[in-house]
Parts: structure tokens; sequence; C-alpha cells
């Protein structure tokens, strides 16, 4: 049963039956009295064992303590995380956190998690310790039921813990063993102290012996349910817009924001807004590739579905451009974390551009289509979303723009709009940073086995002559090899050295001027490939099957192929 499934266990008992009518009414009114409170008491009883699965880890039962959010989007202690191991034929990223991890202990993901990606919960972290801490003071300082101690029962995972009194004969069978505990008037509060003890599981609903069951009080329950929900809620807003989590995604490094609001921060930065830790989260739009904070969105749910709802439709109003279209600059090719120059000269353009900068500064480039078919597009489907940084304009009103690629696009649809293009496009993103790991232990291992990379085989020699695997063999530059049997990082270092040679020699597409305008050669495996190709005086249309492929692996492909095309010509 999944966490999900577990919290929605407890089906709510049925209304009770319509009062009789005419003479009857009178005679059945204890009777229906009776009734609604009996129907009370079992709502009140199914609400709390819900809101008490909000604060109770699925995997050991008991209230949650340090919780980490797993990259699947579930939740559990930091104590209950399973045994590390050693992760083998991955070298990228290849850090120190990722080179260690777990099998996810939730059935429905059964991945492996990276351990860098598994920090404390900052967001759920505060508030059950809050709530922990209520929850305690509420259990010394409320007096207890007549009972000095009590016995469960335990009847099987899933099913109801049956909680009697010390001595209590259940059927034919002993009196269970009893506890050295009391039980507090309060259903909820004493599900606490049986979690406490490790006796009520996450999947299991509670029920209490009538004679105790009467000793507990709804008002009781409904007022520490409200003492909850209270002080969660002081820990529910998201550190960028300040408002209830809606759609919350946690980081690697524990911070939990909107997704929408970290979305928009990585537009402009990769790096946490809490504690500027860099981030490797793509896909951030895709929650099938980074999944929402599960039990953040079950906690604003359960307790605020009102506001939750209300916050959907101020982000969906706000996200949603004024006529869903963005414009369109029909010219060349950009790639994202490159720079673009632009003169812009065409009367249409230069509208275009003005309503740019009057809006968010940005706008699409596109690369022109070779010539077909006739009826096609005169450009291509593929293209990259600009920034406008800087821009100069000219006395006759022509304008030099400097621009920087944000992220890549397919068009969906397109108009002309005073002249120029507008189109409504599709974002094109990488796959995750796990699934990326995937690829390459999947690709490595098939083709040459197990291999395990280390902290000196990540980092590579820049200064090498030649790339180097792991375990000391070297790589033949000029050798046509498989690429798919080569790590992630021996692409990297294969077609870096590559460009190290090409500067040795001098040649005229690694002068001064362009490392000014593109910088030195990265040495990050997901920012090389837009260099080089941004570099290397290769045909713009062979350039442009980079815009299609989603992850780092598949681009340096790419680019080594093209080295081992250009030294075949060469050479």
């Amino acid at each position: 049963m999944s966490a999900a499934q577990a919290r929605r266990a407890s089906p709510l008992p049925a209304p009770p039956s319509p009062a009789p009518r005419g003479e009857d009414r009178a005679g059945a009114g204890a009777d229906a009295d009776a009734d609604a409170v009996a129907v009370r008491d079992r709502l009140v009883s199914a609400r709390a064992r819900s809101v008490f699965r909000l604060i109770q880890c699925p995997r050991c039962g008991r209230p949650l303590r340090e919780p980490v959010t797993l990259p699947c989007g579930r939740s559990i202690c930091k104590m209950c995380l399973p045994e590390t191991h050693r992760r083998t034929n991955i070298s990228y990223p290849g850090t120190v956190g990722r080179l260690e991890g777990f099998a996810c202990p939730f059935p429905a993901c059964q991945r492996d998690h990276a351990v860098g990606d598994c920090a404390v919960d900052v967001t759920l972290n505060k508030a059950m310790a809050v709530v922990r801490h209520e929850l305690e003071e509420g259990c010394a300082g409320t007096a207890l039921v007549a009972a000095t101690s009590v016995a469960v029962l335990e009847t099987g995972p899933g099913l109801p813990l049956h909680v009697v009194p010390a001595g209590r004969r259940v059927g034919a069978e002993a009196p269970p063993a009893p506890l050295a505990t009391s039980v507090p008037p309060s259903r909820f509060l004493a599900m606490y102290k049986l979690a406490g003890l490790g006796l009520l599981r996450y999947d299991s609903n509670v029920s209490f012996d009538a004679d105790l069951d009467q000793s507990f009080a709804p008002e009781r329950d409904m007022a520490v349910m409200e003492q909850v929900e209270s002080l969660v809620r002081l820990e529910m807003d998201c550190q960028v817009c300040y408002a209830l989590f809606y759609d919350p995604l946690t980081t690697p490094c524990g911070h939990t924001f909107c997704r929408h609001c970290l979305c928009r921060v990585v537009d402009h930065a990769a790096h946490c807004p809490v504690c500027r830790r860099a981030l490797s989260v793509r896909r951030l739009w895709d929650r099938a590739s980074c999944p929402p904070n599960e039990l953040l969105g079950e906690i604003t749910s359960a307790f605020w579905s009102d506001a939750v709802e209300q916050r959907r439709m101020a982000v969906l109003a706000e996200s949603r451009p004024q006529d869903g279209r963005i414009p369109i600059f029909v010219c060349t090719l950009s790639f994202p974390s490159m720079p673009t120059f632009l003169h812009v000269f065409e009367a249409r353009y230069r509208l275009m551009i003005r309503r740019a900068l009057e809006g968010d500064r940005t706008f699409g480039m596109v690369l022109y289509r070779r010539p077909g078919s006739t009826g096609e597009p005169e450009f291509e489907d593929l293209g990259t979303l600009l920034r406008i940084t800087n821009v100069e304009f000219l006395p006759d009103g022509r304008s030099l723009l400097e621009t920087m690629g944000v992220s890549r696009f397919r068009i969906q649809s397109s108009a002309r709009v005073d002249g120029y293009l507008v189109a409504e496009i599709e974002a094109i993103n990488d796959i995750s940073i796990a699934d990326e790991e995937e690829l390459e232990a999947r690709e490595t291992q098939s083709a040459g086995g197990r291999r395990d990379f280390g902290e000196a085989d990540r980092q590579g020699d820049p200064a090498s002559p030649v790339p180097v695997r792991a375990g000391g063999e070297t790589i033949a530059p000029a050798r046509a090899v498989h690429m798919d049997g080569l790590a992630t990082r021996e692409l990297m270092n294969f077609a870096r050295e590559f460009v190290m040679r090409m500067r040795g020699l001098s040649v005229d597409w690694l002068a001064t001027r362009m490392l000014s305008i593109y910088g030195n050669c990265p040495d990050d495996p997901a920012v090389f490939p837009w260099w080089f190709a941004s570099i290397l005086p290769l045909n713009d249309h062979e350039k442009y099957r980079l815009l299609a492929t989603t992850s780092v692996r598949e681009r340096l492909k790419i680019c080594c192929q093209w080295v081992l095309n250009w030294e075949e010509r060469r050479w």
C-alpha cells in the first residue's frame, strides 16, 4: 500500500438514516440523537487517523524525526534510510555525494537514489519538531483515562490495531500482556503514544475498546488537530513568493519552494535561493522527472484545500502569457547559456524588440530552414529562448543587441503579427540527473561490464595529451571509438583534449577574440557541447542536431563524432 493510499485508507462512515416521520418522530428522537453522536465520533476518529498519518513515518510508523524527502517525492525518517552502496558505471556528475546510493524503500519507486540528493527536509523538519513538542506537552499535561495501563492486540499488517484495558479478555483468548503506559483522553494523543512505542503501523487503523472509547472527548480531538494545523501552517510558506506552497518541490539541499517559483529562479541562476548551493535540477516542469514533495502536498490539501485551489488559479493566471505566444526572430542559430549578438535593422523586428523590452525582455530565435518541398515553413521548428542583456540604440533606429540563451523550445503553431512571427511553443528539457546516470550506467555496462569511477577519474587531467580511462588505458583521439562504451567523463575528456590540441596549433576559430566572447573551454560536461558548437566552424544545420537532444551524454557523443570527422578530413 502506497503512502497516499494509506492516508486515504479509512473510509468515512455512511451518513445516518433519515429520521422517521409523523407520530414516530418524538419516540425516535432520542435514538436519532444517539445515532448522530455515534456518527460524529466515527467521523472524528477517521479524521484523527487520517491527520495522524501526515506526521507518521511510512517505514517505521513512528512520528517523523529528521524527515528526508527522497528524489521520488516520498518522505521518511533519516534513521530509516536504507544502507548505502557504491554506485558503479557512473562518471557524471560523479561528485562525492552521488558516488554512494541506496535502493528506494518504496515498492512503487524501486529506483537507486544518490545520497547527495537526500538531505534533511528543512520545512518538514521544522514543522514536525514543533508538532512533536506540542503533542508531548499535550500527553504530559492532560488527565489520563481511568485505565492506568492498557494492552494492544496486534491483528496483522494493514489490519486494525485493538487497544483494550489491561486485564480485559478478548474473546476466548487470555488477556494480552499489559503495557507500562496510559492513554490520554484523546484518540489523536493516544495514537501518538502508540506510534512512539512502535506499535502503530503506518498502514494500520486503530480501534479502542468500548470502555476506553467512551472516555475520549471528540472536542479534545478536534482541538488537538486544530493545534497541529495552526503549528504546521507557520512553516508552509514558500521562501520565494511568501505564499502557501503550491505544487511544492524539494531540492537536493532540503529546501522547498513552489515549482513555478523555483523554475523562475533557476531561469536566471542555478542556485538554491536559500543556501546558494548549486542545483543540478532539470525538467522542473515535468512532474514525472521531478516529483513534488508528496507529504507537503497532502498536508496543504488536507488542511487548506480552498487556499490551494486559489493558489492554483493564481499560478495559472500568472504563468500564462497574455496571448499564449512569444515573438520569434528568424535569423541564426543560438544555444542555451551562450551569448548571441544581433544587429536589428528591419522595421518589423525593431517593433518586436521594442515590445520585448517593454515585457520580460525575451524572444525566440530560430534558424532558416534549408530549401525543401513547397508548403514547408521557412524556419526550423526548434529554437532557443533568448533574454536581452544589453541593448544599444543607434540614431537611425537600428539597434545592437546582446542576448543570452535561456532554454530550448519546439514551435507548436505560428502566425504573423505586425509582420513578425509569433508562436506557441513547448519547452525542450533534459532528462533528470538520475536518468542521466542510469543512461550512462546502462550503456557502459553493456559495452564493458562493471566499472568503478572514483574522484580522480571524475576530475580528469586537462593537461593530459590524451584522455584516460579508469585504470590507465588511453583512448587514441584519431581512432573511431565506440561511443556507447565510453563513460560520460571520457567523452568529455576526448572532446576537450581535441580543443587543447587545436589551441596549441593556433587555429583561427580559437583565437583570443573568440574566447573573449564565448569564454575559455569549460570543464562542465553540461555546458561544453553548447560552447563547442558555438566555437567550431561547422555547418549550422549540423549543429542544429544538438537542439533536439535531451541528455548531456547524447550531446557529448555528437561532439566526439564531430572531432573524429574533423580529424579524418584534416589528417
